[in-house]
């Protein structure tokens, strides 16, 4: 079994719980994402980082909200954290 398939087997045994861990580990990573972007001034691309991060934590606390189901929460939020880790670390370079 894959450590994906383990992790969405895992979150879907205990789906509320997961999920409000999921929404607060979704804004927390979220909200850094926009701080660091916003670090770095306030020009177009910055706006659409912000825009991007906003969007998929938004997306994916609307998601839980609706009741979807458990493997498309878990999928959201895995492209949650990976997108705003990814605009967090390419705020660190530049």
């Amino acid at each position: 079994m894959t450590l994906y398939a383990k992790l969405n087997q895992d979150f879907s045994k205990n789906y509320m719980a997961n999920s409000v861990l999921g929404i607060i580990l979704s804004t927390c990573i979220g909200s850094i994402a926009v701080m660091t972007s916003l670090m770095n001034g306030n020009g177009i691309l910055e706006m659409i980082l912000v825009f991007v991060s906003v969007a998929i934590c938004s997306i994916h606390n609307a998601s839980i909200l609706t009741l979807q189901k458990a493997e498309l929460v878990f999928n959201l939020l895995m492209a949650s954290i990976l997108i705003n880790t990814l605009i967090i670390l390419g705020n660190g370079l530049f």
